[in-house]
């Protein structure tokens, strides 16, 4: 399989290429750096492995929810590669990269990733390990308050961890779900070598879309509102 993924939904811009048993990688961590850091990037994997993007069987997305700007920046890219090479997209959960990661070098069979979607909410996943360690999702992806999750239960001896940047930047939230969790794991952005993994199993299975079909996860569609007269 030859395939190309890209995630810039957070603080990381990342990118990975797979071309059979051989992948190449770029991260990086850098605030408001992706419109100058994904391109070169791209370029960078591609030289590595000696590919051009008309070799490649889709491109890989992390597809949110996350930053809006950062979204719409992989989505762009993404579109246009793939149109211009007659390629298919395969988008994936960016909250679900992260889980894939912490299953593929722990022993926890549940991971609840959080990301912060600002105005005192994160965007909340919950997943549990599939086949071949690939996250399975327990409940829909959603935007959550500082509050306990409903639906969890109780930790579960090591079972469950909590990764992710949201659980940072709101301690309270960790506070509020701490007799929940069995521990948090430094894993915060996620990468796109944990697209690879997931895109691959969802392209093999014929989740793979056209570029214009591709909608970014965004889950909340409003920011900002403006306040009725006399508010």
């Amino acid at each position: 399989m030859k395939l190309l993924a890209l995630d810039t939904s957070s603080l990381a811009c990342s990118v990975a290429l797979r071309i059979g048993d051989r992948v190449a990688e770029r991260h990086a961590e850098q605030e408001r750096a992706h419109t100058r850091l994904l391109l070169p990037m791209i370029r960078a994997v591609l030289d590595e492995l000696a590919a051009e993007v008309t070799d490649l069987d889709a491109i890989a997305l992390g597809n949110g929810p996350g930053s809006f700007i950062g979204m719409r920046i992989a989505a762009s890219v993404a579109q246009g590669l793939a149109h211009g090479a007659g390629l298919p997209v395969v988008p994936v959960s960016s909250l679900a990269a992260v889980a894939a990661e912490v299953f593929a070098g722990q022993d926890a069979t549940e991971v609840v990733v959080t990301q912060d979607a600002h105005m005192n909410e994160v965007y909340l996943g919950c997943f549990s390990r599939g086949a071949a360690g690939l996250p399975l999702a327990l409940m829909p992806e959603r935007l959550h308050a500082q509050a306990a999750i409903a639906g969890l239960g109780a930790a579960r001896n090591g079972a469950r961890l909590a990764a992710g940047a949201g659980w940072i930047r709101y301690p309270a939230l960790l506070e509020a779900n701490r007799q929940q969790l069995d521990g948090t794991i430094n894993i915060l952005y996620p990468r796109a070598t944990a697209v690879l993994r997931i895109a691959a199993e969802a392209l093999a299975n014929g989740a793979a879309l056209s570029p214009a079909e591709l909608v970014p996860a965004y889950l909340r569609h409003t920011v900002a509102t403006v306040p009725a007269a006399g508010s």
